[in-house]
């Protein structure tokens, strides 16, 4: 069995984890080699930044040595948890012995932050992605980006986007397919595409800088690494 695992934290964005678990808990149905799982401490509900509360599946002690992890993003929580110790402990033990490491959104900075992307490429939510360049690594503006084992993908949406293509990547162009079809993923934006072209990203800084400094408040050294104050 090749498990395939998505870590808990407290606060994370709800649709960076149902995203990609949607899409690669049905690779199951094509391939039973592989299961997916939701990592936490415990099987306690854990708050997210919806009313939403999720539970985890299984321990980190119980699935030590996942095929694949990944990291869902967020805001203000996500900061928080770039300090967590305990958070990136497990997160490096968990990759160390992982084939595929991943994140959606802000999580790839709690893969930084835990030293994985140090000399790597890898993309983030557009308004953090910056950040990416203070663990070592280089911001690409990509929907996902593959760098040796680790895959990191953008904004929150961007997660359905990198579960795809992993599917693509494990069980072939196929089943990615069907797997597509089956969750209807046919975007059609009722405001159309984003013109990115017309995205103030440097306007945005001020509230990055905000969760940073809420989310890193008892911890100053790293927040003034992050934004140099």
């Amino acid at each position: 069995m090749k498990d395939i695992a998505f870590v808990l934290y407290p606060g994370f964005t709800v649709l960076d984890l149902v995203g990609p678990l949607q899409v690669l808990s049905a690779l199951s149905a094509f391939d039973p080699e592989y299961r997916t799982v939701v990592l936490g401490e415990d099987k306690a509900p854990v708050p997210t930044d919806t009313p939403l509360g999720v539970t985890a599946s299984h321990t980190f002690d119980e699935v030590p040595a996942p095929h694949a992890v990944f990291l869902p993003g967020g805001g203000v929580p996500t900061m928080t948890a770039l300090a967590d110790e305990k958070l990136l402990g497990r997160v490096r033990s968990t990759a160390e012995h992982a084939e595929i490491v991943g994140s959606v959104c802000t999580g790839s900075l709690i893969l930084g932050a835990a030293g994985l992307l140090h000399g790597r490429r890898a993309t983030t939510h557009w308004m953090c992605r910056d950040l990416l360049a203070k663990f070592g690594a280089t911001p690409v503006a990509e929907r996902w980006v593959r760098d040796g084992k680790f895959l990191t993908g953008a904004g929150v949406s961007a997660g359905i986007d990198l579960a795809l293509h992993l599917v693509q990547e494990l069980a072939g162009e196929d089943v990615a397919r069907q797997v597509q079809l089956i969750i209807e993923y046919d975007p059609q934006p009722p405001l159309g595409g984003i013109e990115w072209a017309g995205v103030d990203i440097a306007a945005r800084r001020p509230l990055v800088d905000n969760w940073l400094r809420t989310g890193l408040a008892g911890h100053p050294k790293l927040l003034a690494e992050l934004i140099g104050s």
